[in-house]
């Protein structure tokens, strides 16, 4: 009687219809991009796009339900979706066939799924969350964020993803559109009342896509049709390349971290803490669902860190609308009309709106470290990983074609390097007992100096 009476309520279903908006921006652009920058032809990207929104419609709701039973989107994963994006720009640069790099990473995935769901069915999540210190989850946010936010630049810029982005240019006029968008929903986030801000993400993206359409006029990208069918391995038949599949596994278990910062960092709106069964449940089913993205030539799955930044913005930490805008995810894939409809949301429209919403994810970087007391001596622990990763972010892939092989792929992901180094200096050293003498002495001589100024 109760789910009957939440779901007659239309605020649930408005406030699931901003929900199926957030995983559909948050989707649509990933299979579209790996479909284009694995030279894929339109039928097969547009197989994949509907597969995705079915298999994540599923997973959100799984994962509502059996997992960790909060509003957390499961998704394609941001990591992942960086990564596989960074490896196609680093094999064309050293002249790998995208099939074998394809074939490779389905290899890869497929070992990581079943990791993933060990990890869970044995209990070992909350072992591994010890590994993810305040100080590493800091250091991965802040990275993750600068990952996402260039790529959702780069799509605000009118510049294709993949390889199509070699000489492109900025397109101005589909800038200015997108930078307007952005602004708008910061603007309404930060100046609306409550009842109308927890809709801003809705209101830019529906508002952008009908201005974009007055403007530019665009024409169908993507042929209509009225069926799917699923192929096996889009990506490339199965292949070993066993620098792509080590680089591939150690991203698949570094991935775990999207949910150990979904989790920890949603325990405050809903004032409790995670326990081992919804940790283990959970991970059992991102493994399930990563065996099916590798099956399928899809991006792998977790919960999405960024559903913080929406919670923070909307407000709408309930079960129910998150369920329904999860199902009517479901059913666009399940009806390819509509399906193919909503595909043609202008990508400089989705980026505008999930760059605002992915830059809530400095603030729960920040939260993390907040968490960490840092001196002259112990800043080290985050300093090192932190610009040595964004750096590398900046780097051309071409730098790195004298790196061996089977380390290239991981050095060349900023991302990867960054939290690797986090990692292993965070529990290398107990940074808790550096610079701890300094500090104090810093503090007893503060207030002297003051009295100094003062006479």
């Amino acid at each position: 009687m109760i789910i009957i009476k939440e779901l007659v309520k239309s605020s649930n279903w408005i406030s699931g219809l901003q929900w199926l908006f957030f995983i559909f921006t948050n989707i649509v652009v990933i299979p579209i991009t790996v479909g284009a920058a694995f030279e894929l032809s339109q039928d097969t990207i547009v197989n994949m796009l509907q597969l995705s929104f079915v298999v994540t419609g599923l997973a959100c709701i799984v994962q509502a339900y059996f997992g960790h039973k909060r509003a957390i989107m499961e998704g394609q994963s941001g990591l992942w979706w960086g990564v596989i994006l960074t490896l196609v720009a680093t094999a064309s640069a050293q002249g790998m066939p995208l099939p074998v790099l394809g074939g490779s990473l389905t290899v890869g995935i497929i070992i990581t799924s079943i990791l993933t769901f060990l990890i869970g069915v044995t209990g070992l999540g909350p072992r591994i969350a010890k590994l993810f210190s305040p100080a590493v989850m800091g250091v991965f946010m802040f990275l993750f964020g600068c990952q996402l936010i260039g790529i959702f630049l780069k799509g605000m810029l009118g510049i294709p993803f993949g390889n199509q982005s070699e000489g492109a240019h900025i397109d101005v006029p589909v800038s200015l559109l997108s930078i307007v968008i952005a602004i708008i929903v910061i603007v309404i986030s930060v100046k609306a009342p409550s009842s109308i801000r927890r809709y801003g993400l809705l209101i830019g993206i529906i508002g952008g896509w009908i201005i974009y359409a007055l403007i530019f006029q665009p024409e169908s990208a993507i042929s209509g049709g009225t069926s799917f069918k699923l192929e096996l391995f889009p990506l490339g038949k199965p292949a070993w390349d066993i620098g792509i599949i080590i680089t591939t596994v150690i991203a698949g278990l570094l991935n775990s971290a999207n949910t150990f910062g979904a989790l920890k960092g949603t325990e405050s709106m809903y004032e409790v803490e995670t326990t081992k069964s919804e940790y283990r449940a959970s991970f059992t089913i991102t493994g399930v669902f990563t065996l099916i993205a590798g099956i399928f030539g899809l991006v792998p799955n977790s919960p999405y860190v960024s559903s913080i930044g929406f919670l923070s913005q909307t407000g709408i930490i309930k079960r129910i609308p998150f369920v329904l805008g999860g199902l009517m995810f479901l059913v666009m894939g399940l009806i390819p009309p509509i399906g193919h409809f909503f595909s043609q949301l202008p990508l400089s429209i989705g980026s505008a709106a999930l760059f605002v919403s992915y830059l809530l994810l400095l603030n729960s970087s920040f939260n993390f470290f907040k968490k960490v007391e840092f001196n002259t001596v112990n800043v080290y622990r985050s300093a090192v990983p932190l610009f040595v990763g964004i750096v590398i972010m900046t780097l051309p892939a071409s730098y790195f074609v004298t790196i061996p092989s089977i380390v290239r792929p991981v050095l060349s992901s900023g991302l990867l390097v960054g939290i690797i180094l986090a990692l292993i200096l965070e529990n290398l050293f107990k940074w808790d007992k550096y610079g701890v003498e300094e500090q104090k002495k810093n503090k007893d001589t503060l207030p002297e100096e003051t009295d100094l100024q003062i006479k």
